[in-house]
């Protein structure tokens, strides 16, 4: 994080004002813009669950917290959190069933993925909706504008492959520059 950091103080440094950040989830990645409203991507967020879940989850947990997940883009705060809560209530004997491992003390999750992909709604459910939380900040729900734009770059250097490094970060910068 410490890059982060260091990024947005240059930035600062040379006259930029953050008002808001979208980001992609990278844990801790919110400290750094502690003190603006962070938006976390739904599409990143989406990712992250479909991580866990897979397209098709096996389990009537997992079919029903993907189908809450798929309803993120098009709900707001109140309702995702209501449906989320009773999603645990239902499901949550089944995310804290617990598996001994034969000759020993330890234990696991029987169901860690259905569990992980719950625990990655409820930790970033605080910046998911910033965006309708401060319409007047106009702030996008996802990363695609930026996305984007890297996309580009990144054709562009790659067009020039071979290039020694110091060389590489010349184009990147000048690129950057232009924008």
């Amino acid at each position: 994080m410490a890059h982060y950091h260091y990024g947005r103080k240059i930035c600062e440094d040379r006259g930029w004002t953050f008002t808001a950040a979208v980001i992609d989830g990278r844990r801790g990645l919110a400290t750094v813009f502690k003190d603006i409203p962070v938006q976390i991507c739904h599409f990143h967020q989406m990712k992250t669950v479909t991580k866990y879940l897979m397209r098709k989850p096996e389990t009537d947990a997992g079919k029903a917290l993907r189908s809450i997940m798929l309803t993120l883009p098009r709900t707001d705060e109140a309702t995702f959190t209501n449906v989320l809560t009773a999603w645990e209530k239902q499901y949550r004997a089944f995310i804290t069933e617990k598996t001994l491992v034969l000759g020993t003390k330890h234990w696991y999750y029987t169901h860690k993925n259905v569990r992980s992909a719950y625990r990655s709604l409820v930790t970033n459910l605080p910046h998911l909706f910033t965006y309708q939380r401060h319409p007047e900040l106009n702030i996008p729900n996802t990363t695609n504008t930026i996305d984007g734009y890297f996309s580009g770059v990144k054709k562009k250097v790659a067009a020039h492959h071979g290039l020694r490094k110091d060389r590489r970060f010349k184009v990147i910068a000048e690129l950057l520059n232009r924008s």
